[in-house]
């Protein structure tokens, strides 16, 4: 029987590497993909999504616009890191218009197809939590329902990415992240930033699978320029450990809704979400001395099988 995933995104590059590995994941049924404003705008995000849907000849798969800025707070993007538009601003007069999206919210086809599988669709969030947060707000139930939730985001030593101690997907909506975190109490699964920093692939893996001679890897290939050159600088690569190499963070939490087996190593904790310090608002907090009483812990990813991560990434491109 297929895993069935709803995949949650802000489609800059990294989210579409995370959505091309599930595409090509044959035990994998995706249900649909729910859009949020983040990595880029809600607009860029829904353009990009469908934009990997085409390449990969799954244009079937029905996308859905959801929400277009945080529950409070200013906005934040990563169009530095990713472009502009998102996807290395690398026109295609040929991408697929918005007229293909769903007429139907976000946040509401998400607990209808929930609901009419319930215990059975795992949400994959590879953006700001907004989506979610909105949905557990229109039916406390939802989370109850869920098989279980895997997240990119947060941080587990305040080291930050956007924010002096806040990993983007957090920092870019706290209010959201706090209330995932408080009222999501199905089993849940987080790839942290540090999680991935620690878990980088080399250079060397990222040029062997570019070099794949087919359409999804020169479409990768276009649209991670960009998004490499800013990886390559000093700035970047002084984040990651383990020498020179490549963070392709959102696909860490695809993987693990994928294969069971991929995470070698985690912790199970509470966590909570820092609302209101001056440096550390959207740092993701661990309660190692139970002080905040909460029954819910996440379950922090430590370490993967790195060959059965790298066959993941290549698989995608095939």
């Amino acid at each position: 029987m297929k895993k069935k995933l709803i995949l949650d995104v802000d489609t800059g590059v990294d989210d579409a590497q995370a959505i091309m590995m599930a595409l090509a994941s044959p035990n994998v049924e995706i249900l649909a993909i729910t859009c949020s404003n983040g990595n880029t705008s809600l607009d860029n995000t829904c353009r990009n999504t469908l934009r990997v849907l085409k390449v990969c000849n799954r244009l079937d798969i029905p996308v859905y616009r959801g929400c277009s800025e945080p529950l409070l707070g200013c906005k934040h993007d990563a169009e530095d890191f990713h472009g502009k538009d998102g996807l290395g601003d690398v026109p295609d007069p040929d991408a697929p218009g918005l007229e293909l999206l769903q007429g139907e919210k976000a946040v509401l086809a998400m607990i209808k197809m929930v609901k009419e599988n319930p215990g059975q669709v795992s949400l994959v969030v590879t953006a700001p939590l907004t989506n979610l947060a909105v949905a557990v707000q229109l039916d406390p139930s939802f989370p109850k329902k869920l098989k279980a939730l895997y997240i990119m985001g947060g941080n587990t030593e305040s080291r930050g990415n956007t924010t002096v101690c806040g990993e983007f997907n957090f920092v870019a909506d706290p209010e959201a992240a706090y209330v995932v975190l408080e009222r999501y109490t199905c089993p849940t699964y987080i790839a942290t930033w540090e999680f991935s920093c620690r878990n980088i692939l080399p250079w060397s893996f990222c040029d062997t699978w570019l070099a794949q001679d087919t359409d999804k890897a020169r479409f990768m290939e276009k649209i991670f320029r960009h998004t490499r050159k800013m990886l390559q600088t000093e700035r970047y690569q002084k984040e990651l450990e383990g020498g020179p190499g490549f963070n392709p963070c959102d696909c860490f939490a695809m993987a693990a809704a994928i294969d069971d087996t991929l995470v070698t190593e985690s912790q199970e904790v509470a966590v909570t979400v820092e609302l209101e310090g001056k440096f550390t608002r959207g740092m993701m907090v661990l309660d190692y001395i139970h002080e905040l009483k909460k029954k819910h812990k996440a379950v922090l990813m430590k370490k993967v099988d790195s060959e059965k991560f790298k066959q993941l990434m290549m698989n995608a491109l095939k």
